[in-house]
């Protein structure tokens, strides 16, 4: 486990959501984690991770998520069986 990696885990699931996450540090975490990201229509990228499908809006005018899209992403990775403290282990 990387020391960025659980850095931001933890910042996906404090609570409320940090509003400072970088959509490339949460496409590395995906790869990481073995999800299957591929683009989806417009913005928005469709990730598959322990079969569990989700949808993720890319950022436009910047380089950081929303806070509503990281309580997304924080949803679809506790559907999918991926927990901070399972993490942690």
């Amino acid at each position: 486990m990387s020391h960025k990696h659980a850095h931001l885990m933890r910042s996906i699931f404090q609570d409320p959501p940090s509003g400072n996450i970088h959509w490339r540090e949460i496409e590395s975490l995906l790869t990481h984690l073995g999800a299957e990201i591929e683009p989806s229509h417009g913005a928005r990228f469709k990730f598959t991770l322990n079969k569990v499908e989700a949808f993720l809006h890319h950022p436009h005018n910047s380089t950081t998520c929303s806070k509503t899209d990281i309580k997304a992403l924080r949803e679809a990775l506790l559907h999918a069986g991926i927990t901070l403290a399972g993490y942690e282990e």
